[in-house]
């Protein structure tokens, strides 16, 4: 029976090819695109998931709620970087705590194999790493790899880079830790981390060396400092602890006794403490974007449900194609019905025959498609920043998913088409009757207008991603930011800075040279300063902060509202401080009728010889995402100063960045000169975005084009189906224009139907979308109106192509049966 329904789907696929073509590609398309964002949800959704006790390990988090006189100044903040002090607290404290270890995520540091120097990136972690976490070894032993002081890990591809082979076990690499080299031995050679870790290391060193350092000696027993250690506990199976807030609060009053009695005396007034830990599954943290500074950045959970959601719609529209075009062969296959039922089949024998016929039609759809994720696979690499694999013959569950998933497409989509054709009556089928009553293709025509609907909400969409992106892009953010080359410093050649900035401003190539602890455009820290006014009693309170050079509002051109630009007297470093608007309105808040000029001279900042200098004009130092935060800036060298900014002349790039790099090399020869301009760093701010705005772009074409395809068939059939009436209309006649009228005008009536219905849902959407920016474009009518438009004209296209082949046909070919 089966062989019987494989041979009759055969012919006909063969009998209707331009159909069966269409059916066919389209469904593909679909499979394919659904199949593509599949494996990146499932990709982002397992990020960490391959470690073997992935279920009990958790990332200690504090969050903090920082409040002046009962109103936040920040909103909520969540941290990652923990004291160093916390881990071994924690496994002392609590007897669910089986191990845990901390990370210091890599940073570049300059190291000598022989003779041959180089950057290289390097991370910190504990010994007991490689037990908390699954990372394979591929040579060395786990438990001691990281045991010794001196010790080093490199991974497959970092061996292979220094030395040409992975086989080097007990080699010396000499690592320059502040103003020497230090000999550290390979004592284990790691597998390359997975591309869906959060931990993307390329040389591993103990945490027990860094701990000896000045830097760790000074944190080594400080719970109040902000230091980069991010913190991992492995808890014991079944473990209670991260579900119940009271433990983790008692354990945190242990240790900052004050804490609560302090946030109450600054105002906070709401329930509970204002501080706590947290404990964050390692599964959870690739999708958790509350989090800044991690070298992997986090995606956001509802854009991949987004794109995910996208997709399936796509699928959808690809298999309403389908559909409709399996009604619309329906009379064709209405004698074979009324045979087969006028000679003993059964209503159900007739649903298997069609239901086995789109699901061989599925099947071939999802070979085509296999060939098309192969082909695309790596454009989406690029566009995703992944290193996603089609895993179809990798293991035994893909090949069954993908069988398994054709199967279930070719089912739903056959099931109407099955019902449909199975429901005719023999006799009237027999008699010539297969169609009667006002709902003559209804189903397909609605069919037609949830196809069109989808295409325009994806157009308008797509419209409004490209603009808000440009929006961006192009918004004056408060400063000058052309032309600026950021370079950073370390530990070593921070302290060269006074130098550098003389001999770099002496070339005509250079217009300013500035420097910063932290870039514009990143994630600033945040700290607590003291504020007293004229009048009024001293207050405690928190805001984003910048420490940079005396001159780096010349060169950036932030205009001062009120009062001077720091002094370059080294006697004033340190003393003064510059607020930004947002903050000087919120130091005001409790005597509103002080005018901005009373804050120039009130004390402010660490200590009691700080003062406001100078109020600047606010501007965005974070992406267009964030409002404007309250913000100080402070001339303090001794905070550390980690980039330089150098405002070079436009019309002589090359030469002036020859001429840096030449003054770098001369004061540094042993480090690399690398930069950045500052507009690249801006725009990978907004890269996530950029990514969604060219997925969503190509979904709404591809979106557009599996319509037309079923609109296309559809015109192709009905055009074909009414040769003679179109032959008979010629020889009364009837004109091309009127032909073309008459067979476009349906089709473009639905058009205009799925139109109002995507317009509300669109405006829905956007405007929820929108909300995610603090600082957005306007909803414009106009866009909806665009998008309308356009697909009134890509329908009347596709359907006009059709109708004028069948216009201008020569009647006598129609008519001569007759």
């Amino acid at each position: 029976m089966f062989k019987n329904y494989f041979k009759i789907a055969w012919r006909n696929l063969a009998n209707q090819k331009v159909l069966s073509f269409i059916s066919i590609f389209g469904l593909s398309l679909g499979i394919a695109c659904f199949s593509l964002f599949v494996l990146y949800a499932v990709n982002e959704f397992n990020y960490d998931g391959f470690h073997k006790n992935a279920d009990n390990i958790y990332r200690i988090y504090a969050w903090d709620k920082m409040a002046t006189n009962g109103n936040n100044l920040l909103d909520a903040k969540g941290k990652i970087f923990m004291p160093m002090p916390l881990g071994p607290a924690m496994k002392r404290d609590f007897p669910d705590v089986e191990n845990y270890t901390r990370y210091i995520q890599q940073y570049e540091f300059f190291i000598k194999a022989g003779d041959e120097g180089r950057r290289e990136n390097i991370a910190f972690a504990d010994p007991s790493f490689f037990s908390v976490f699954s990372f394979r070894l591929k040579y060395g032993d786990p438990a001691t790899a990281l045991k010794s002081l001196n010790s080093i890990v490199l991974t497959e591809d970092a061996a292979k880079r220094i030395f040409g082979k992975t086989e080097v076990i007990g080699q010396t690499l000499q690592v320059k830790q502040e103003d020497k080299f230090e000999p550290f031995v390979v004592t284990a050679i790691a597998e390359n981390p997975p591309a869906n870790s959060s931990f993307q290391f390329s040389m591993l060193c103990s945490f027990e060396y860094f701990a000896t350092t000045s830097y760790g000696k000074n944190s080594a027993d400080d719970w109040f400092g902000f230091y980069p250690y991010l913190t991992f506990v492995r808890l014991k199976p079944g473990s209670r602890l991260p579900f119940d807030p009271s433990l983790l609060a008692a354990f945190r009053a242990k240790y900052y006794p004050h804490e609560e009695e302090n946030a109450r005396n600054q105002g906070w007034k709401g329930r509970g403490a204002a501080n706590w830990f947290g404990l964050e599954p390692i599964r959870d943290m690739h999708t958790d974007t509350r989090f800044s500074f991690i070298k992997v950045t986090p995606v956001d959970p509802g854009k991949i449900w987004l794109l995910l959601s996208i997709a399936g719609g796509l699928l959808l529209i690809a298999c309403i194609n389908f559909v409709n075009l399996s009604t619309a062969k329906s009379a064709e296959r209405a004698k074979e019905v009324g045979i087969r039922k006028s000679i003993g089949a059964y209503r159900w024998q007739l649903s298997l025959q069609f239901i086995s016929e789109s699901v061989v039609l599925s099947l071939i759809a999802s070979v085509l498609a296999i060939v098309l994720v192969k082909l695309f696979l790596p454009y989406v690499n690029r566009l995703s920043d992944r290193a996603l694999v089609f895993p179809l013959f990798g293991t035994s569950w893909s090949l069954w998913l993908v069988l398994g998933g054709s199967v279930i497409v070719g089912v739903l989509s056959g099931l109407y088409p099955a019902a449909y054709l199975s429901s005719f009556k023999a006799a009237k089928v027999l008699k010539g009757s297969v169609h009667s009553g006002r709902n003559k293709g209804q189903v397909r025509n609605i069919l037609v207008v949830g196809q069109f609907s989808s295409a325009i909400f994806l157009m308008i969409a797509t419209i409004f991603a490209i603009r808000q992106l440009n929006f961006m892009r192009q918004q004056d953010p408060g400063f000058s930011r052309d032309q600026v080359v950021s370079i950073p410093m370390d530990g070593i050649t921070y302290r060269k800075y006074d130098l550098l900035k003389q001999e770099l401003s002496g070339s005509s190539l250079v217009s300013g040279v500035t420097a910063s602890r932290d870039l514009l455009g990143s994630h600033l820290d945040q700290t607590g300063v003291e504020f007293r006014a004229q009048k009024g009693p001293l207050r405690q309170l928190a805001s984003t902060f910048l420490v940079v050079d005396h001159d780096y509002l010349t060169l950036y051109k932030i205009p001062l509202v009120l009062g001077n630009n720091f002094s370059s007297d080294p006697q004033a470093n340190g003393k003064e401080y510059i607020v930004n608007e947002a903050l000087a309105k919120e130091l005001l808040k409790e005597d509103q009728k002080a005018p901005l000029s009373s804050l120039i001279g009130a004390h402010f900042g660490f200590d009691s010889l700080g003062k406001i200098v100078g109020i600047a004009k606010d501007f965005n130092f974070n992406s267009l995402h964030y409002k404007i935060e309250t913000l100080f800036l402070i001339n303090e060298k001794q905070r550390g100063l980690n980039n330089i900014s150098v405002k070079i002349n436009g019309s002589e790039v090359k030469a002036a960045l020859s001429f840096i790099g030449s003054v770098w090399k001369k004061n540094f020869p042993d480090h690399p000169f690398e930069y950045q301009f500052l507009d690249e760093h801006f725009a990978e701010l907004y890269g996530a975005d950029n990514q969604v705005s060219k997925i969503v772009e190509i979904l709404a074409g591809l979106a557009i084009f599996i319509s037309c395809l079923g609109l296309f068939g559809l015109a192709s059939y009905s055009a074909e189906k009414r040769t003679k009436e179109i032959g008979i209309r010629k020889v009364l006649g009837a004109s091309v224009q009127n032909i073309v009228g008459m067979l476009s005008r349906d089709g473009l009536r639905y058009v205009l139907i799925a139109a109002l219905i995507a317009w509300p849902l669109a405006w829905w959407s956007v405007t929820r979308w929108l909300q995610d920016y603090a600082y957005r474009i306007p909803v414009s009518w106009w866009v909806f109106l665009l998008a309308g438009l356009g697909a009134v004209v890509i329908a009347l296209a596709t359907i006009s192509f059709q109708a004028i082949r069948a216009a201008v046909a020569n009647p006598v070919e129609a008519l001569r049966s007759e």
